[in-house]
């Protein structure tokens, strides 16, 4: 049995970040990468990724269509080892679903789709959100000590990876959204220059202008002044704004 390289799981998840276009999309590669890397140890292993926010759990990514539907049924219960791992902050296992107590239901389902062993792992998350890693496995008893452990300590690299991912999009959401204003302001900021040029008035009276020929067209001033700025063109003369 191979165990995971805590280095070399860092480094690839970070790959993995670097290479993904948003969130959604490293949830995805982070679940199929999970199952890959962990099926060294457990032979058959599916993986999927419960969030919560709001108070409402749903099922973010899955390693196949078979761990999205055996997550899925878990969140159509409204309980499982899943939802408790990351209700207690701890790790729950779930030695052989064919006699779970715990989650008679749920656990009688995954049964019956062929899986014996389940390992739910909570994933530390910022303020305002939990999750948890859910590990499917084909035969019982699949998870117990040193095996336990090595998920544990992926799953921790793995919670690493998912708080930088969403860092980095929440930066990423707030830098798109900066450029935006900034182009506004700029927009608005050539507008009002052109009205001055063409008024020989102050940069206030040109921006009231602005204002409002904004409020008497019923048009945003930022629209306002794009359309100012695309009827100037190099050796066309152009007339005096009015409001």
């Amino acid at each position: 049995m191979r165990e995971t390289e805590p280095g070399s799981v860092a480094g690839q998840l970070e790959e993995l970040i670097l290479d993904s276009t948003d969130v959604r999309d490293f949830l995805q590669e982070l679940t199929e990468f999970t199952a890959k890397e962990l099926s060294n140890t457990i032979p058959g292993i599916h993986a999927a990724i419960t969030l919560r926010r709001r108070k409402r759990s749903t099922t973010a990514a899955a390693s196949s269509p078979e761990a999205h539907l055996l997550d899925e049924i878990q969140q159509s219960h409204g309980q499982g080892p899943c939802i408790a791992a990351m209700n207690t902050a701890h790790t729950i296992v779930v030695a052989d679903t064919r006699a779970e107590p715990r989650w008679p239901g749920y656990c009688q389902a995954v049964a019956h789709r062929g899986y014996r062993c389940i390992l739910g792992v909570p994933l530390t998350l910022d303020e305002g959100a939990t999750a948890a890693l859910n590990l499917f496995a084909p035969e019982p008893d699949s998870f117990h000590g040193r095996t336990v452990e090595i998920c544990e300590s992926y799953s921790c690299q793995a919670g690493r990876a998912l708080r930088l991912a969403v860092r980095i999009s929440s930066k990423q959401l707030l830098a798109d959204d900066l450029k935006a204003a900034m182009e506004t302001r700029t927009a608005i900021d050539t507008a009002v220059g052109m009205i001055m040029a063409q008024n020989r008035c102050t940069n206030e009276e040109a921006f009231n202008m602005l204002r409002r020929a904004s409020a008497n067209r019923n048009r945003k001033i930022h629209d306002l002044a794009e359309d100012l700025i695309n009827t100037v063109s190099p050796g066309r003369a152009t007339t005096h704004f009015e409001a």
